[in-house]
C-alpha cells in the first residue's frame, strides 16, 4: 500500500511539466525512502533523475516497493485539475492497476478524486556513477534559462567554458555569434542571485541548446540551479528541492561535428 500526501500539488505539477517533453512513459519507483524516477529520452542523449524523499510528504507510507508506470501526458491532464495550493494525496495498492489522486483545497470546501490507469513499462535502471566534477557552477535558474533561450536564437549548440576568469556560454551560428560571461559574486540581501564557481581545472564542452532549454523548464522548482562539468562525462544540471529532494538532468556533450 502506498499513501503519500504533498502539502502543495504544485510540486508534482512542476516536476512533471519539466520532464514531459523529454520522456513520455516512465516508472515512478516507490519505496520506504520516497518516490524516484529515472528515464532517458528517446534519442538516449539525456537522462532525467528525480527523487522526492519521504520527508517531502506528510504522511508517507509505502509498505513494499511499487513501480507506477505512467504516461506523463495523461498524468499532466489529471494534474491540471488541481489548484497549485491544493493538497495532493497519491494512493496505490500493492499490485496496482491504477493510481488514485485526491486533490483537497486548503479551505476544505472541495475534494477532487481521479484514478489513472497504470502501464506496464519495462525500464532498465541505469547506475549513475558518483563523479568528481572539475567545475561546479551555481547560478540563478532564471539567469540560466535566459542565457540558453537567448543563445538558441543564434545557434543549436552552446560551448560552456569554465575557468578562473568565470564561466562563459558562447555560440556560433549562421546569423551571428553570441557570448555571455558570468563571474562569481555574492548578494548578501538576495542570496538566490548568487553566482558561485568551484573549479579544480578548466573545462570546455559543447552541448545541444535544445536540451538545455528543455531542462530550463524546471526553473520554476528552484531559485538556483547547479551545473556540473567534467571533460568526457555528461553535464549535470540539478534543481534542489526541499528535504534533500531533487530533479537532475544529465546530457552527453557533443563531440566534433556530432549533432
Amino acid at each position: 500500500m502506498l499513501e503519500a500526501k504533498l502539502d502543495q500539488a504544485s510540486i508534482l505539477k512542476k516536476v512533471v511539466d519539466a520532464i514531459k517533453d523529454l520522456v513520455q512513459d516512465c516508472n515512478f519507483d516507490c519505496n520506504d525512502s520516497g518516490i524516484a524516477l529515472q528515464a532517458m529520452d528517446n534519442s538516449h542523449v539525456a537522462l532525467v533523475s528525480m527523487a522526492l524523499k519521504a520527508e517531502s510528504f506528510q504522511p508517507y507510507r509505502c509498505d513494499r516497493n511499487i513501480a507506477l508506470g505512467l504516461n506523463l501526458t495523461s498524468l499532466t491532464k489529471v494534474l491540471r485539475a488541481a489548484q497549485n495550493e491544493d493538497m495532493l494525496t497519491l494512493r496505490a495498492e500493492d499490485a496496482p492497476d491504477s493510481l488514485n489522486l485526491v486533490f483537497e483545497s486548503k479551505a476544505d470546501d472541495r475534494i477532487s478524486e481521479y484514478d489513472l490507469k497504470l502501464m506496464d513499462i519495462d525500464q532498465e535502471h541505469l547506475g549513475i556513477p558518483e563523479t568528481e566534477y572539475a567545475a561546479t557552477i551555481t547560478l540563478p535558474s532564471s539567469e540560466f534559462r535566459r542565457i540558453c533561450t537567448d543563445l538558441m536564437a543564434l545557434s543549436e549548440s552552446v560551448t560552456i567554458d569554465a575557468s578562473k576568469d568565470g564561466v562563459k556560454f558562447s555560440c556560433t551560428g549562421d546569423i551571428g555569434n553570441g557570448a555571455v560571461t558570468l563571474r562569481s559574486h555574492t548578494n548578501v540581501d538576495k542570496p538566490e542571485l548568487n553566482v558561485d564557481i568551484e573549479l579544480s581545472e578548466p573545462v570546455s564542452l559543447t552541448f545541444s541548446l535544445k536540451y538545455l532549454v528543455n531542462f530550463c523548464k524546471a526553473s520554476a522548482l528552484s531559485h538556483q540551479v547547479k551545473i556540473c562539468l567534467s571533460n568526457e562525462v555528461p553535464l549535470l544540471v540539478e534543481y534542489a528541492l526541499e528535504n534533500q529532494s531533487h530533479l537532475r538532468f544529465y546530457l552527453a556533450p557533443k563531440i566534433g561535428d556530432d549533432e
